[in-house]
């Protein structure tokens, strides 16, 4: 009895077995190397689709095609700012507070104020001809907003700025760019 067992397993495949023995169809099938596949191609499908609409809005940023436009506000009378001078300002909205710098006879620089590191308010500082974040002793150069010391590594964004009839205008906020 035991011999015939024996002599039965010796072949390759057994006879009682086709593999698949320790299978129960019924429930562990359902999900074999194929349906597992599908199953990723449709989740990847809808991965894809869900964020669409982000990766538009992305294009639309990087590709500047979503350009913002401001509007026109009067800042101040260039003659009533001396050169070495410095005036807060709201732009574009009413809480983005921004600052006007006199740097010469015709030379005018604005950037908003918020720190690029935590959003403390930069200040202008006459004395070390730079603006200044108190918060973590960040220093923008103010010709170019670039950070020149201190935790920021971002530039201030710069506002755009027009002289007509003698005033000083804000018409925009330049793009971030890296």
């Amino acid at each position: 009895m035991g011999e015939d067992i024996k002599r039965n397993n010796d072949k390759i495949p057994f006879d009682e077995n086709n593999y698949t023995h320790n299978i129960r169809k019924a429930g562990e099938r359902r999900l074999d190397r194929r349906g597992f596949m599908k199953t990723m191609v449709g989740a990847a499908g809808i991965f894809a689709v869900s964020t669409m609409p982000w990766g538009a809005i992305a294009v639309k940023e990087l590709t500047g095609l979503g350009s913002k436009s401001h509007p026109k506000q009067k800042l101040a009378n260039a003659n009533d700012l001396k050169i070495g001078e410095a005036i807060e300002f709201a732009y574009p909205g009413e809480h983005d507070a921004a600052l006007l710098v006199r740097l010469g006879e015709n030379e005018f620089k604005a950037y908003q104020n918020a720190c690029t590191h935590l959003k403390c308010p930069v200040f202008w500082s006459k004395e070390e001809g730079r603006l200044v974040c108190p918060c973590h002793h960040g220093f923008f150069d103010v010709k170019t907003g670039k950070p020149t010391a201190g935790p920021p590594q971002r530039p201030l964004p710069e506002v755009v700025l027009s002289k007509e009839q003698g005033a000083i205008y804000a018409t925009g906020v330049k793009r971030y760019e890296t």
